[in-house]
């Protein structure tokens, strides 16, 4: 090793061994700030803090909901969790940002819940409602399963060992918690902490409020030697220097109210006696008047005495089986009595527990036995003792010997008690010594001497005799400096000597116990409050230790140079340390402690943290400026390592330095350095770059809107950091252009970690499907983080209500980079291509939405270059149709498709697919939309009429060359028209009428209307072509049974050759054949139109025509007869047809009323009369024949 790197490695362990050193120092300080606390407490408001969730808890949470999601786990939940579980694994636990929040440290499984609370009630305002189940119900249910997803399997009834010991360490900490949490802050060890501690004697509550004393004592010195010699620190005005001194005093004065205002002890009376603090110090508080002096009715103490009788020996005298009993008494007080005993076994155990104000109390016990004679007027007293205890006697239990009457035969009686005196709080030592002064004591003389603390700056030596309550002397120990000294020649009694000195006067005290001086001296020194601490003579150290009175050895064995070095540390006095200095290092260890723990913090201290810092402050005197600025450092370090802190800890510590710094005193202090104002300037000129670098990066400084209300609150520290001064508000328009500056930026580095997220590189020479590709994918997560942006991070209108407008400018900006891509892309798209219509909608769809960007700069532009498109779409899709309607009936074959034909399908599929598209379009500007809308239906009205003249015209052709005879069945190809007629009919409704909300004129009104008519004309046309057609076959029939018309020469003929057959063959009956003919053509054509014919309206209707126009043809025959009387033949066919048409037609639904039109009725008046006729005649030629009804009847 070189001389260089021996003299860096010297020079790092010269470093490494102050640092300890010092860590060491501040220790000690905080040691004694946990012991005696008189100025904080720890709060018990502040907000309690969520666990961390580190890197292997995000990835386990990941593994649960992935298990949900595959459906490996017993949670029973519908299709829209799911989808909602999805969606939140996807943009949120899978993010990047999310696993940024955890590294961070500020994320907690609080605000994983909270972001999934947000998704989901978003979700469930778009649901429908249902009936008897409300929302909040489903928000609930949901929550619940998202609880249980995410613990898995763990057992919620137990909490974790780690779960418990955090939410102890963020309650109230005791002492030894504090101590060992300040242990690990500072580095300190084990066993130094237990050498500080008993260095210390933390355990020792006088020793702690007597070392504030004397630490106030030094502060009011150095306080004075600063106005004496001038040394001021730098302040910004030289007015400042007087109220500096001031200010340092009226602190300490502060402080001494607050020592003065505890009691005494915890537990003991609650006295405050106020008395002149010294005649030294001017500056001290002054809490009476000049003449207000200690009197020894001041001094009061309070004793609490315990008697414990247990056994009597030596008593004799007495018969076994006699009673005996014991009396007790404190000289002054009232008298107990044990219970009964026999004299053969005076056992007792009993207590009696006494109260008295006298130092030297006055004990009586005394034995008696009962007198059982009938004169005996009080019992007869054994023996008594007298006992004078004190605070130092034995507390065990002692035989006494007992003083008996005269003449007793118990000369050897004794009495086995024990009697405990407990020392009260306000008592710190007691003890008899030898004693002389100047003023008091002036002989010397052996006294019994109790030191009394009457308040925290008060003490007393006063010398009592026995059962008084009151004082003999009193020397109040204020301006007293005591200290070992020699033996004193000519003064007889005690062996090792002290004194106590002061102005005026000398006091000596002299004991028989070494050990027994030390504690005098000890105590008294703590009573004091001198600065300067005796030290035991050498001389008596040595002989101490030949006499065979060692001091205990301590709990660990240190050499001499280490246990000087304990001892440094515990003497140093504090106020010649730089505790702004030392408290910087405390804070920022503390700091660096709390970020690292496993809560999420966001910068806040905890509690006991918050109490330990707050007693050093108030303690060593650090002003409250120096604090927050150090604070303000620490926390800017951490943020701009991307650490989360909360900015409302940034804002508080803030106003405290700009109040401070303007004059404001936010903590009484009025006086403002040189050193501070600079820190001040440079720490708002970081601050504010902190500050604009967050608002930039607003997406990653706080994602998903964690923590909660933190973009509002950098929102307004950040305008309280503009402000010059603490009143005047800093201008709208100021606060504004710089949040938009920002928000300019924020918008160019989001839409570059976009790209890069999405791993597009923006190539002209790409293809053109891969470029729409990425675009489209690209429009997706620019959707996403708007939308983001708009729920999580819209709380920033809650500090300016200008701020959704900021958002929305940002949004444009965002969108504009969006833009140059989609505008490069869309370039190179084939010109008659239409797959860039799902990248409109899906813009658009968001747009359209969004109060603040529908119809914006990009939203126009939008419109802009797919106006075009649009317009160029519907034309070539009307050639089409137009193409497809000429080519399709040409070729048509006419069969049955779906509700139609082929053509028809096609042409009403496509007008509904044309129409559906653009209304999926979603078109956002009024005008052009309406204009859109309008041409579809004129479109539609005019394809629809060309499909109605065509089919019409094929129907023609069809009738012309169908045949006239019963033969005739309906063609399929007739059906299928009268099918396209009435799908026509209903897609008229829904093709060619305006939405009823808009405006229609005139001239579009009539333009529908026209194309109703035309339908209902075609309808009506086609069906009376195919009514007549039936009417021929009808009138065919009708014309054959002309042939038997009366008087004919043609029926003559066919009724003897009938006749003349019938002897040979078997001839079917007459009328029979024709009639049958004519039925099965009837009933064969209604199955065809019922079955092929798809609307029901349509075919009553044609049914009702048909049945009235063969009635009608019938009837006319007949009034042509009127005067001829029907042939057999003619009569039984016309009853045959007529009676099967009748019910035929009734059974396809033909109402009564028309069924019993006048016709039909005209019809069976003429058969009935007709038929009766026949029967007169011919008897039975009617073959049963008969126009009444008949259930045997062979329908």
């Amino acid at each position: 090793m070189t001389r260089r790197q021996q003299w860096k490695e010297r020079e790092r362990f010269q470093k490494e061994e102050e640092e300890r050193k010092m860590n060491l120092q501040i220790y000690v300080f905080v040691l004694r700030c946990i012991a005696y606390p008189f100025n904080a407490k720890q709060p018990t408001d502040m907000t309690r803090r969520q666990q961390k969730v580190n890197k292997q808890q995000l990835q386990t949470v990941k593994e649960r909901f992935l298990a949900f999601l595959n459906g490996e786990t017993q949670i029973v939940a519908d299709e829209a969790f799911c989808n909602a579980v999805r969606s939140y694994y996807e943009s949120f636990l899978k993010s990047e940002r999310a696993s940024r929040m955890v590294q961070s440290g500020g994320c907690s499984a609080n605000d994983f819940r909270e972001v999934f609370k947000k998704n989901i009630e978003r979700r469930v305002r778009s649901l429908p409602e249902i009936d008897g189940l409300s929302k909040e119900t489903v928000l609930s249910s949901w929550i619940a399963k998202y609880d249980a997803i995410y613990r898995g399997e763990e057992d919620t009834r137990r909490p974790t060992q780690r779960a418990h010991m955090g939410s102890v360490s963020e309650l109230i900490l005791s002492k030894e918690q504090l101590y060992e949490m300040f242990q690990q802050i500072l580095g300190v060890r084990k066993f130094e902490h237990q050498l500080l501690y008993n260095g210390c004697q933390l355990d020792n509550v006088d020793e702690q409020a007597a070392q504030i004393r004397r630490e106030l004592d030094g502060r009011l010195q150095l306080a004075e030697n600063i106005a004496r010699e001038r040394r001021y620190p730098k302040f910004i005005s030289a007015d400042m220097e007087v109220l500096y001194v001031e200010e340092l005093r009226s602190s300490v004065n502060l402080l001494m109210a607050n020592l003065e205002s505890l009691p005494v002890s915890k537990g003991g009376p609650d006295f405050k006696q106020k008395l002149k603090r010294s005649s030294m110090n001017n500056s001290f508080l002054d809490l009476g008047d000049e003449g207000d002096i200690l009197s020894k009715s001041d001094v009061v103490l309070s004793f609490t005495l315990e008697i414990v009788i247990v056994e009597v020996h030596g008593l004799k005298s007495l018969a076994p089986n006699q009673v005996v009993y014991c009396t007790m008494e404190v000289e002054g007080g009232e008298k107990l009595q044990t219970d009964q005993a026999e004299a053969s076994r005076p056992q007792w155990e009993t207590q009696g527990d006494f109260t008295t104000t006298h130092p030297l109390p006055s004990v009586k016990v005394k034995l008696f036995t009962e007198r059982t004679g009938v004169l005996a007027l009080e019992d007869k007293e054994l023996g008594r003792v007298v006992l004078n205890p004190t605070t130092n006697s034995p507390k065990q239990a002692e035989f006494h010997r007992m003083v008996v009457p005269r003449n007793s035969p118990d000369t050897d009686l004794r009495i086995k008690l024990a009697v405990r005196m407990d020392k009260p709080p306000n008592m710190k030592h007691s003890g008899f010594l030898y004693a002389s002064g100047q003023r008091l004591r002036k002989r010397w003389k052996k006294r019994y001497f109790v030191l009394v603390q009457v308040s925290q700056y008060t003490f007393a030596m006063c010398s009592y005799r026995e059962k008084k309550a009151e004082p003999q002397e009193l020397m109040q120990l204020e301006g007293y400096t005591v200290d070992y000294c020699d033996p004193q020649p000519g003064l007889q009694g005690g062996c090792v000597f002290f004194n106590a000195v002061k102005e005026g006067d000398l006091v000596i005290f002299a004991c028989d116990d070494e050990q027994d001086r030390v504690l005098w001296v000890q105590a008294m020194y703590r009573a004091t409050g001198q600065s300067y601490k005796p030290v035991p003579p050498q001389l008596n150290r040595t002989t101490n230790r030949k006499e065979g009175n060692p001091k205990p050895p301590t709990p660990i064995s240190l050499n001499p140079s280490q246990r000087q070095g304990v001892e440094d540390l515990i003497s140093a006095t504090p106020s010649r340390f730089d505790h702004s200095t030392l408290f910087r290092v405390l804070q920022k260890k503390t700091l660096q402690h709390r970020m690292n723990d496993s809560f999420s913090c966001l910068g806040w201290f905890s509690p006991g943290q918050v109490f330990v810092l707050d007693e050093y402050c108030a303690r060593y005197g650090v002003r409250g400026c120096h604090r927050h600025l150090s604070y303000l450092k620490d926390l800017m370090d951490y943020s701009e390592k991307s650490a989360l802190v909360d900015p409302t800890l940034l804002h508080y510590s803030y106003a405290f330095c700009a109040s401070h710094i303007h004059g404001n005193r936010p903590d009484g202090m009025g006086t403002v350095t040189v050193e501070e104002k600079e820190q001040f300037e440079s720490i708002r000129s970081r601050l504010m770059t902190l500050l604009m670098n967050q608002i930039t990066h607003f997406r990653y400084c706080f994602p998903f809107g964690r923590p909660d209300g933190a973009l509002k609150a950098t929102l307004s520290l950040l305008e309280r950091v503009l402000m010059r001064d603490i009143t005047t508000p800093v201008p709208s328009e100021e606060m504004k252009n710089l949040l938009q500056k920002c928000l300019e930026k924020a918008a160019q580095i989001n839409y570059s970690q976009l790209l890069d997220y999405a791993q597009i590189k923006v190539d002209p020479e790409e293809a053109a499907d891969k470029q729409l590709e990425d675009m489209l994918m690209l429009g997706e997560l620019c959707i996403e983080v708007l939308q983001q942006n708009d729920e999580h991070h819209s709380e920033g209108r809650e500090a300016f209500s200008w701020w959704s407008d900021l958002l929305a400018d940002h949004a444009e900006a965002f969108l504009c980079l969006y833009r140059q891509n989609l505008d490069s892309a869309l370039q190179v798209q084939p010109a008659d291509s239409w797959n860039t219509f799902p990248l409109f909608q899906l813009l658009n769809n968001f747009l359209r939405t969004d109060p603040h960007l529908c119809n914006g700069p990009f939203h126009k532009h939008l419109q802009d270059v797919f106006v075009p498109l649009v317009v160029r779409y519907i034309d070539l899709m009307e050639s089409s149709i137009a193409q497809s309607i000429h080519r399709g009936f040409e070729q048509e074959t006419w069969q049955p498709v779906s509700n139609g034909s082929a053509t028809s399908e096609d042409l009403f599929w496509k007008l509904d697919a044309l129409q559906m598209f653009v209304l999926d379009l979603n078109w956002p500007e009024p005008e052009f939309a309406k204009h859109l809308e309008q041409r579809l239906k004129l479109m539609a009205s005019d394809m629809m009429e060309a499909c109605v003249k065509r089919t019409k015209s094929a129907f023609d052709a069809k009738m012309q060359k169908a045949s006239k005879s019963t033969e005739f069945r309906v063609p399929l190809s007739v059906c299928t028209m009268f099918n396209i007629l009435m799908d026509a009919k209903k897609q008229c409704s829904k093709l060619c009428v305006l939405d009823c909300s808009q405006e229609t004129d005139k001239q579009w009104q009539q333009y529908h209307s026209r194309i109703d008519v035309l339908i209902d004309e075609t309808f009506k046309e086609m069906i009376s072509s195919l009514i007549s057609k039936f009417a021929v076959v009808l009138d065919g029939v009708l014309s054959k049974l002309s042939r038997y018309d009366e008087g004919t020469f043609f029926s003559s003929i066919l009724s003897f050759t009938v006749k003349a057959a019938a002897k040979y063959v078997e001839v079917p009956k007459p009328g029979m054949d024709l009639a049958d003919t004519y039925i099965t053509f009837v009933r064969q054509n209604q199955d065809i139109l019922r079955d092929r014919i798809s609307d029901e309206l349509y075919i009553e209707n044609l049914f009702e025509q048909w049945y009235s126009s063969s009635m009608k043809a019938v009837c006319v025959w007949l009034t042509d007869r009127l005067d001829l009387q029907l042939h057999t033949y003619q009569l039984k066919t016309l009853i045959k047809i007529v009676k099967k048409t009748y019910r035929d037609f009734r059974l396809q639904g033909v109402l009564d009323g028309t069924l019993n039109n006048r016709s039909y009725e005209t019809i069976y008046n003429r058969l009935t009369v007709e038929e009766a006729t026949a029967a007169v005649k011919a008897g039975g030629a009617l073959q049963g024949l008969s126009m009444r009804d008949s259930d045997e009847e062979d329908i």
